[in-house]
């Protein structure tokens, strides 16, 4: 690819070890065992999914994986280093990114200006000297527009580079969060309800970009659309009341007594409408 390739410059997505270990994971929260010794394997260039029941802590995991909750017991590997004591500010350090359930864009920021947000840890400078008319190098102006700019198109919203996000559909914000987390080129992609707000119409066209994604990078999915995990994910863990009750591919989750019941007893691909948006 150009230089808005997702992959590290010098490096070859083929020769590194870009898996993703959580194990033994953790978490309460007062009384409440939030997550109950939960491991999980992402492996690089795939597409991991996690789903469940509300509530089943889902969103928890990512929130440990990113530093915003700490974890009783476990730890968390990515590639051949441990992560010890993460910390949010740090995750673009560390090649990881992660879109959120909110679109959580600047509304006083043009779509362009909100992905470059994105790329501060590629900046000489700092992206918020140049916002703020500090002193800056035109060419690291210019080479942050360019690669927001790539973001923008891979994410299927280049045109509409200038435009203010409150006039934007709520697919297309959704979209632009997505290529702020792509301008990183981070080698670790978390998306946590990718498919919120999106018609169904759009569900094919944003597969297709996931799977292209994971050719570049290991890719964790929280998504409550099981059309659209099934038909993306490579690898399913099923999450319930803290508890990993399954693993596997999406034809052997689907076919398991066990997620079935997890799901109020109804087959998981038809009420995939009808399962909550949180974690």
């Amino acid at each position: 690819m150009n230089d808005g390739s997702l992959v590290a410059a010098g490096q070859s997505a083929d020769a590194r070890n870009e898996d993703l270990r959580l194990q033994g994971i953790t978490v309460h929260f007062g009384g409440i065992v939030a997550l109950d010794d939960v491991s999980l394997t992402a492996r690089s260039r795939q597409v991991t999914g996690i789903i469940g029941p509300n509530g089943a802590g889902k969103t928890t995991l990512l929130n440990v994986l990113c530093g915003f909750v700490r974890a009783k017991a476990g730890t968390v590997s990515f590639g051949d280093r441990e992560l010890k004591r993460i910390r949010p500010h740090r995750l673009a350090d560390l090649g990881i990114a992660r879109t959120l359930q909110g679109i959580g864009l600047f509304s006083g920021l043009s779509v362009i200006e909100n992905v470059m947000v994105g790329a501060t840890n590629l900046a000489t400078a700092g992206f918020w000297p140049g916002l703020f008319g500090l002193p800056r190098s035109d060419a690291d102006e210019r080479r942050l527009r360019d690669l927001a700019q790539q973001a923008l198109e891979l994410a299927g919203v280049g045109d509409y580079t200038d435009a203010m996000p409150d006039t934007l559909a709520h697919g297309q914000r959704k979209r632009v969060a997505l290529a702020r987390a792509l301008v990183a080129r981070p080698r670790l992609l978390l998306l946590d309800e990718p498919a919120s707000g999106l018609a169904e119409s759009e569900l094919a066209e944003l597969g297709e970009l996931i799977t292209a994604l994971a050719d570049e990078c290991t890719v964790v999915v929280i998504e409550h659309r099981m059309d659209l995990m099934m038909s993306v994910c490579e690898r399913i863990y099923v999450l319930d009341f803290g508890k990993t009750i399954a693993s596997g591919t999406p034809e052997q989750v689907q076919a398991n007594p066990a997620v079935t019941a997890a799901y109020l007893g109804s087959d998981v691909t038809q009420t995939s409408q009808e399962l909550g948006a949180n974690g």
